[in-house]
């Protein structure tokens, strides 16, 4: 966003932290990512917020955008053909002829599965538990986030803005949202979180929603002229708030790929697209999945893989080592360099 100088209200609006508390036995413990990382820092700043940034932008230029608009059907796919991607809009079937297709549908659209058979793997992994999340209007109830493992399962309070506040319960996979009144949510919220002296301000609920957990990848993520980028290619467990970073970083390589080979003919960033975005995918799902595990309640523990699992959360937070590798992950990884004129890795 700064590169496109698209960042103004990141840094107006955004909020600025420098780490996150993990909770257990009822106390919390500080991760100093800024100290931990050489000075680097967490934004909160919105998705739809920055969702709507880009569309601003985008209207400015007077460039078609097309809302409400479903692809149906890709075709001519093959590399140096002519792709053409059928869809809806307006009530009318439309045909949109081009050179490069930037898969980013999500999960249910119409890219990946575009793909002949056997041309592309995927991976995956469904949790036992799910995320209840909440919208309220209220103060955040902590200066950070905090992510709280508890014997009744995981909370996290989180934040939008200084006035909003983003909550989350772990709940059974399946569960129904009709089982949780606000009341209840709030309680709970309560119980997971609560430590001495702290208090957890409550507010009006404006909207409420129940995330399954899973992880998954496809791989490759390139078919001739058609590149997958952000939940078509990848999903990953909200735990670490990964997946908009990861879509946008696909997206990124992406552009920077295209542009050379239009100015100068260059393919090796498209070539190294696949590769130098699921480098950064796995070792994001890996991080993702281990602090997950790492602060859930897993239905199906035994009493040893709990106690493994205290000790995991004791050491993670007494080691700076363990520390270091968490903030760093947290913060984000930095980008691999260019890719050399005419090395495809």
């Amino acid at each position: 966003m700064d590169q496109h100088r698209l960042s103004a209200n990141v840094h107006a609006q955004g909020l600025v932290h420098d780490g996150i508390y993990l909770q257990f036995n009822g106390e919390r413990h500080h991760i100093d990512m800024r100290s931990l990382t050489g000075g680097r820092t967490i934004t909160v700043y919105g998705q739809q917020e920055l969702v709507r940034d880009l569309i601003a932008h985008r209207l400015a230029t007077g460039k078609e955008l097309l809302f409400e608009a479903e692809a149906v059907g890709l075709a001519g796919l093959e590399w140096g053909g002519e792709p053409v991607i059928t869809f809806h809009h307006g009530g009318e079937e439309r045909r949109l002829s081009c050179r490069i297709v930037a898969g980013c549908d999500g999960f249910h659209g119409v890219s990946r599965r575009s793909i002949p058979a056997g041309a592309i793997t995927t991976y995956g992994r469904e949790f036992p538990y799910a995320w209840l999340g909440i919208l309220a209007e209220v103060a955040p109830s902590s200066d950070e986030l905090v992510y709280s493992f508890h014997e009744r399962g995981f909370a996290l309070l989180s934040m939008r803005s200084p006035s909003i506040s983003r909550l989350y319960l772990q709940v059974p996979h399946g569960e129904e949202l009709t089982h949780w009144p606000d009341e209840r949510i709030w309680d709970e919220l309560d119980i997971r979180l609560g430590t001495p002296g702290w208090t957890l301000e409550r507010g009006h609920v404006l909207e409420k929603s129940i995330t399954p957990m899973r992880s998954f990848v496809a791989e490759p993520l390139r078919h001739g002229s058609l590149f997958l980028a952000g939940d078509s290619g990848h999903i990953m467990p909200p735990t670490g708030a990964k997946g908009l970073n990861l879509a946008i970083a696909d997206v990124k390589v992406l552009a920077d790929g295209l542009t050379a080979w239009f100015s100068s003919g260059d393919e090796s960033g498209i070539d190294a697209y696949s590769q130098m975005c699921l480098k950064r995918i796995w070792n994001a799902q890996n991080f993702s999945t281990s602090l997950t595990s790492l602060m859930h309640l897993d239905p199906g523990a035994d009493s040893f893989a709990l106690r493994l699992q205290r000790a995991r959360q004791r050491f993670t937070v007494e080691n700076e080592n363990a520390r270091s590798a968490l903030a760093d992950n947290y913060v984000g990884l930095p980008f691999d360099p260019p890719v050399a004129p005419g090395r495809a890795q």
